[in-house]
């Protein structure tokens, strides 16, 4: 049974506390799958922490703190962060007691800020940064529309086949056309906006810098040439490269101007120089360079695609998750955009998209090697899904990274994945945002086909290289060690079993709940029996009995744990929880003393179930025999439901 996760706000709280405290964070955002903050002190950040958070699937610390929680939960975690400090995403996090600082130690913050960022951050560490900054609050609107896109490209394929009535969904396919349209259209203008944010310009000022790429207003019949080359410009050349590199020179305008203009006339002269210099610059000479970059570029990726074909698309498809895990991979954005842009499709997308399909195949073959690993298959089933669906964080951060080996095979599935796209070559997608199953409907040119033969080989290709090649030794060991361990059941007891009942200790459940076999408790050091045969009740109530007749002999400081040794000189323990020993007694009540004599009718303790899920423990109430030197046989039913005082086992004592 896995840990059952934390609230949103303790999940907050917990994330803060490992991440240094609130007033080590500088600032939260998030994308799809991450909470990431800014840090102040790097060596205030303990990552073993953040790791062992139940519902934190992963941490990477880059010149951001980016800890894993998956999509759907990662903006309603960040949310609560930034509620809990009092401030907006990405706004700056007060310090505990700002507000009594002075401006020399103010200063002071920020100079060291400053200074860490230097040191931090390499130029091309920091292009990556900003060009992350820029696109990725636009994922939710590229996945909305992509998807529009796509269900509008089916339609419109079956009303030219016939198979649908023009008249009838025509109207349905204009209308998302222009839902679709609302992004894609306007989409320099979105990026000029975003980059302003980053680059400290006027967002609106960046708006109009990446509107003025669209030539809105220019007279057809007497069209702006390009000064290069004498012919007539034409609306969206250069694209968003063109209107990242205008915005990013607008800001270093803006900047100077502020410096230099008084400031009676500021809100006058500084936007009005600002867009006329940064305006005329990027009509006449950034779009035209801008156009040839991007045109070259394109065309190069595509050429590679088209000769390398299977070698190419195995290469790409095998390096994307390494680069997802350094987070290269937003540098791929605006590449993907211009080549939709320019050709319609960008064929690099469903190649790269095979390195998820490759992580699918890995998990699987992991599933059903390590079995018996509890918190591993919880794990997966959790991650498959959304795996299977393309987002691949959890289950890089969560499954195949941490074990190494198999994070190398998935790799290896992602390249026969893209090696298949690559062979039959022209698959390209109408739009981003989505990938794995999802980008199915993106597919251009109805080669939908070819992408899922690709996603297909990937699977099989990850599945396969993890089941032979990818199990790491280790778990190998531990799924050998489980197997050899399991305890045969046997039918339930009666009066006629052969030990004679004068030399038997009797065992019985101590709570209303479910019985299982020590082997299957989540904790290795119990479930590998380092402490002895038992089992354990996974419980309904906190109403926790006595697991046989005899004498308490002893009652941990921390309440989580009782033991009681038999008549028979057996000692017994009681061990409530798994890991609750770090909560510090707080959800355990004792009802009895040592020294007291108890049976399977005694209540021993009362115990706050749900105060135990929420520090994310495990609830198992387990009973070993810690001295089996002294036991010369025993037999177990495991019966699954029980009730408090129903026999489980007996054991015969030397």
């Amino acid at each position: 049974m896995a840990k059952e996760e934390l609230s949103l706000n303790e999940l907050a709280k917990a994330i803060f506390k490992g991440a240094g405290g609130m007033d080590n964070v500088q600032s939260v955002v998030h994308c799809m799958t991450r909470v990431r903050m800014s840090v102040r002190d790097d060596s205030k950040v303990d990552q073993a922490q953040l790791k062992s958070i139940p519902g934190v699937l992963g941490v990477v610390d880059d010149e951001q703190l980016q800890v894993i929680i998956g999509p759907g939960k990662v903006n309603k975690v960040a949310k609560a962060m930034v509620d809990q400090a009092g401030v907006e995403l990405g706004a700056e996090l007060p310090v505990s007691g700002g507000s009594g600082k002075d401006k020399v130690n103010a200063k002071a913050e920020e100079m060291k800020a400053q200074q860490k960022a230097k040191q931090k951050n390499s130029p091309f560490k920091a292009i990556l940064k900003d060009i992350s900054n820029i696109f990725v609050p636009m994922i939710p609107a590229f996945v909305g529309s992509g998807l529009v896109a796509g269900v509008a490209a089916i339609l419109t394929n079956l009303i030219t086949a016939g198979t649908l009535d023009a008249g009838t969904w025509q109207q349905y396919v204009d209308v998302m056309n222009i839902l679709k349209n609302g992004m894609f259209t306007y989409l320099v203008i979105y990026t000029g906006i975003n980059a302003a944010q980053v680059f400290g310009a006027n967002p609106t000022l960046g708006g109009v810098i990446g509107a003025v790429v669209m030539l809105t207003g220019m007279n057809p019949e007497a069209p702006l040439k390009n000064l290069f080359t004498g012919d007539a410009l034409a609306a969206g050349q250069g694209g968003i490269l063109g209107v990242i590199f205008a915005v990013w020179l607008l800001s270093r305008v803006e900047k100077k101007l502020h410096d230099w203009v008084p400031d009676a006339v500021d809100i006058i002269l500084v936007p009005t120089i600002s867009l006329l210099v940064i305006g005329l610059l990027e009509i006449f000479l950034i779009m035209p360079l801008a156009g040839f970059i991007s045109d070259g570029m394109v065309s190069g990726i595509n050429w590679v695609l088209n000769v390398g074909g299977a070698f190419s698309g195995f290469v790409l498809g095998a390096l994307f998750l390494p680069m997802v895990m350094f987070g290269l991979h937003q540098i791929l954005t605006p590449i993907h955009v211009q080549m939709i842009d320019e050709t319609g499709k960008t064929m690099l997308l469903p190649i790269l998209a095979m390195a998820g399909a490759g992580q699918v195949g890995a998990a699987l073959a992991l599933w059903i090697r390590l079995r018996k690993d509890k918190e591993l298959s919880e794990m997966i089933k959790g991650a498959l899904p959304v795996g299977i669906l393309g987002i691949g964080e959890p289950l890089i951060y969560g499954v195949t990274l941490p074990l190494g080996r198999p994070f190398i095979t998935a790799c290896i599935g992602g390249g026969i994945g893209g090696a298949v796209i690559g062979a039959i070559g022209g698959v390209g997608a109408i739009a981003i945002g989505p990938s794995g199953a999802a980008l199915i409907p993106l597919i251009a040119n109805n080669k939908w086909w070819a992408y899922v033969l690709g996603l297909l080989g990937a699977y099989a290709g990850g599945f396969v290289a993890t089941y032979f090649f990818g199990i790491p030794k280790e778990k190998l060991a531990e799924e050998k060690l489980a197997e050899e361990t399991v305890t045969e059941p046997i039918a339930p007891i009666t009066s006629t079993d052969a030990i004679p009942t004068e030399a038997v200790e009797v065992f019985t459940a101590v709570a209303k709940g479910v019985a299982r076999p020590i082997h299957e408790a989540n904790d290795p050091v119990f479930a590998q029996k380092m402490m002895g045969e038992g089992y354990f009740v996974e419980p309904e109530n906190g109403h926790i009995y006595s697991p046989v007749s005899g004498k308490v002999s002893s009652i941990f400081p921390t309440k989580h744990a009782i033991g009681i040794t038999t008549p028979s000189g057996l000692e017994v323990l009681l061990h409530m929880g798994i890991n609750t020993v770090d909560l510090e007694g707080k959800p355990f009540t004792i009802d009895v003393t040592e020294g007291q004599e108890v049976t399977p009718d005694t209540l021993v303790a009362s115990a706050d179930l749900n105060a135990i899920k929420s520090a994310g423990k495990g609830t198992e109430m387990l009973v070993l025999v810690t001295n089996m030197d002294k036991v010369k046989d025993y037999i177990m039913d495991h019966r699954g439901e029980v009730s408090p005082g129903a026999e489980l086992m007996r054991v015969e004592t030397k």
